[in-house]
């Protein structure tokens, strides 16, 4: 292999963005996830607080 041939491809691995663009979908897909994980945990006590008013009224 010539030396030329070893430099570009060396260059083209440093400059090639396709793993850096899998790191960034791997965090926001964390973020949203987290996100979705908060919002379900407070759906959730609010229903069972919305489930225990019910049961008061009743009672």
């Amino acid at each position: 292999m010539k030396l030329q041939t070893i430099k570009q491809r060396i260059q083209d691995f440093l400059t090639e963005e396709e793993g850096l663009t899998t790191v960034e979908y791997a965090i926001a897909g964390s973020l949203v996830g987290l996100a979705v994980v908060a919002a379900f945990t407070d759906l959730g006590t609010a229903v069972g607080t919305a489930i225990n008013s019910l049961e008061s009224a009743i009672s």
